[in-house]
C-alpha cells in the first residue's frame, strides 16, 4: 500500500489536484480516469487517501458520488473547501473571436454557463477540466478552448484568453477525504461532522419519524438529500450530514432513534468540521 499517495479523478492541473496539494502538499498524487477508479485505488491500496469532490456552490452536487459513497468500503476522515477559479485556455496565438467551442467537465460548464452564452460558443462536455486543456493542446485546434484552472494551461502550454470565467465570485467546491480506515477524531478536539446514508421502511411518515430524534435531541442537520436506488422507483436512499460526534449522548440517542425506523443505516465517517464553515 502506498500510504504517501493520494488519488483523485482527473489529470494534473485539475481542481482535485489543486485540492490535494492544498491539504497534503507532501503526498504523491495518483491521477485516475474516473471517480470509480479513484475509489478503487484507495480500496486496493494503490493510494492511502482519496480526494473526492462532493458538491459545488454553483453547480450543486457532483454526479455519481452519492451512489459511489454507500457502496464503497471507504471512510470519510476529513473535508476540504477549495476555491474554484476557471480560466479560458486556448492554443498560443488564438483569440476570443476564434473560439467556437468551449470544452470542460459538465460541472465547470454549469458554473460558467452565463459567460459561455455571452461568448456565443458551444459548450462541449469532457470527463475532466484539466483533461479538456490537455485535449485542446493535443488536437491543435485554435477554435476550441478549455475551461480549466490556470495551472492546467501552464502544464499543457496553453494561453489564457480570459481569467475568472466563473459566473459568480466565491465559487467553491467541497471535497471529502476518503481512507480505508476510519479516523474518528477526539470529541474534545472541536466541532465534528458526521456523514450517514440510510433507507427507511416504505410506510407513511417513516422519514418524519426517523428524523424526529435529531430535533428532540437538538442535533443540527447540515444536509439531507434523497435519491432512488432501484428500477421500480420505490426505494429511496438518504444522505445526511449532521453536526456532532457519536460519543456525545444527544447524538447517540438521535442515531438510536434513526436506526429504529431504518431498514439500512451506515455511518460513512466522523471527521473534524472544516474552519471554512465558521
Amino acid at each position: 500500500m502506498s500510504s504517501n499517495t493520494i488519488a483523485f479523478q482527473g489529470v494534473p492541473g485539475a481542481n482535485s489536484h489543486l485540492a490535494c496539494e492544498a491539504v497534503y502538499p507532501d503526498m504523491e498524487i495518483l491521477p485516475c480516469a474516473s471517480f470509480d477508479e479513484a475509489f478503487k485505488a484507495v480500496e486496493n491500496g494503490s493510494a492511502g487517501l482519496g480526494m473526492i469532490p462532493i458538491e459545488n456552490s454553483l453547480g450543486g452536487r457532483v454526479a455519481d458520488i452519492h451512489h459511489l459513497l454507500p457502496d464503497s468500503t471507504l471512510h470519510i476522515i476529513g473535508e476540504h473547501f477549495q476555491p474554484v477559479q476557471y480560466s479560458l485556455l486556448a492554443l498560443p496565438g488564438a483569440s476570443l473571436g476564434d473560439i467556437k467551442k468551449i470544452m470542460s467537465h459538465p460541472q465547470a460548464l454549469a458554473q460558467c454557463r452565463e459567460q459561455i452564452q455571452t461568448l456565443g460558443a458551444e459548450p462541449v462536455a469532457h470527463a475532466d477540466t484539466a483533461g479538456a486543456a490537455e485535449e485542446v493542446a493535443r488536437t491543435g485546434d485554435s477554435t476550441i478552448a478549455a475551461l480549466a484552472p490556470r495551472r492546467a494551461g501552464e502544464i499543457y502550454g496553453l494561453d489564457t484568453l480570459r481569467e475568472r470565467v466563473e459566473d459568480r465570485l466565491g465559487n467553491t467546491t467541497r471535497f471529502v477525504i476518503m481512507s480505508r480506515r476510519p479516523e474518528q477524531p477526539d470529541r474534545e478536539s472541536g466541532k465534528c461532522m458526521m456523514s450517514l446514508v440510510f433507507q427507511v421502511r416504505s410506510v407513511p411518515a417513516a422519514l418524519y419519524k426517523a428524523l424526529g430524534g435529531f430535533a428532540t435531541n437538538g442535533i443540527n442537520i447540515m444536509k439531507l438529500e434523497s435519491y432512488i436506488t432501484d428500477s421500480s422507483f420505490t426505494v429511496a436512499q438518504f444522505y445526511i450530514e449532521i453536526e456532532g460526534h457519536p460519543a456525545e449522548k444527544p447524538v447517540d440517542r438521535a442515531l438510536e432513534e434513526l436506526q429504529y425506523f431504518c431498514s439500512k443505516l451506515r455511518i460513512l465517517g466522523t471527521y473534524p468540521k472544516n474552519d471554512f464553515r465558521v
